[in-house]
């Protein structure tokens, strides 16, 4: 049995170099009352003084960017094959004239550090998103070329305004011709005003546990309702942390779509696809979601040939300091056995063999 991790994360050297040189979101510092401690600041009002400092960020090590660490972390869950990507912020906060060039630096990066290990790493790309679209594309065509990598990692802001925006058409059309997968990955959650007043007590759970899921499927439903996917009927989407809550709202947002008068009236009912079907020809699902429960919906959404195994790493690492495996990766690993219990099959196939497949990663066999 292969197991492939598709949801893992680096910030190569060349991305930690930049947000060290920064003095504003996003960036990386140390506070006066922790300067021994370097965090990762990637939300607006993380680095406010009045909030408690382990809410400032999080804190950052090598684990974020040695590449022999996250081998390391590999052989300890026994992970085969790892295909690594940025993690937010990307790119989207770069002046539009720097943002080309810092995205073939950094993709030179991470692709020089899938070479280091073969077979054993592959990567998605990062896009320039805050330059022209011709340049995005541009991107999109030279990482079509490089061997290590599989596909693109894409925030849901696109070009700023959102995944429905029309200016990003050229960009899923250059991604849907070379078959390039999508992963679509969260970033900024819902504004800090929903979680109430006293949000800062709670650390991070508010805004990771319910602020990413609701900002992924709220991108995700912006597509359906523009008609990305009856546009590029190709276009493949693989989306974070088992969709949101997407799997869970399927049915919600087909039958608000179905009975919304005023879609009706502007004729956009008419030869739409329903959300059944892109879930199911269009759109793949991490597995990243720590609960048998959440497991079977995404199942029931999309299908055990869909669903692919990860990690989150760097994130959510055990708080004990002698802790050797992650409770965060065992959860997932036993998810998935309780899961599909009985059907060594499918369990096979989300842990790798549907990655090895849909990311065609070369000699790889189960």
């Amino acid at each position: 049995m292969v197991i492939v991790d598709i949801h893992t994360h680096i910030y190569p050297p060349t991305f930690v170099s930049l947000l060290r040189s920064r003095t504003t979101v996003p960036y990386i510092r140390a506070f006066p009352d922790a300067p021994d401690s370097s965090r990762l600041i990637i939300l607006p009002g993380e680095d406010d003084p009045a909030t408690p400092s382990t809410s400032r960020g999080r804190p950052v090590g090598p684990q974020y960017w040695d590449i022999v660490e996250k081998i390391a972390f590999m052989d300890t869950h026994k992970i085969d094959v790892s295909v690594i990507s940025l993690a937010n912020p990307w790119l989207d906060f770069l002046p539009a004239h720097e943002a080309g060039e810092a995205a073939r630096r950094i993709n030179d990066d991470v692709d020089g550090l899938c070479a280091r290990y073969p077979g054993r790493l592959y990567a998605f790309g990062t896009l320039p998103l805050s330059a022209p679209a011709e340049t995005v594309v541009a991107e999109v065509e030279r990482l079509a070329g490089m061997k290590h990598m599989r596909g693109i990692i894409m925030g849901t802001s696109g070009l700023g305004q959102g995944l429905d925006d029309p200016a990003l058409d050229p960009i899923y059309a250059a991604l849907e011709r070379h078959g390039q997968v999508v992963f679509l990955h969260p970033h900024y959650g819902l504004p800090a005003s929903v979680y109430g007043p006293r949000a800062s007590e709670y650390g991070h759970v508010l805004p990771l546990a319910l602020g990413f899921p609701l900002e992924t499927t709220i991108a995700v439903t912006r597509m359906l309702l523009s008609g990305v996917w009856d546009r590029f009927r190709n276009l493949q989407v693989l989306i974070a942390h088992s969709g949101g809550t997407l799997p869970f709202l399927a049915g919600r947002i087909e039958s608000c779509i179905e009975h919304d008068g005023h879609l009706k009236g502007e004729g956009k009912l008419e030869g739409r696809r329903s959300v059944w079907d892109v879930l199911q020809k269009n759109i793949y699902l991490d597995a990243v979601i720590y609960s048998e429960v959440g497991l079977k919906a995404a199942v029931d959404a999309s299908g055990p040939d869909r669903l692919l195994f990860g990690t989150d790493h760097p994130f959510f690492p055990p708080l004990e300091d002698e802790a050797k495996e992650w409770t965060s990766v065992n959860t997932n690993y036993q998810a998935i056995k309780v899961g599909f219990s009985g059907d060594e099959k499918s369990v096979h196939d989300v842990l790798g063999n549907n990655a090895v497949r849909i990311l065609k990663l070369d000699g790889i066999h189960s």
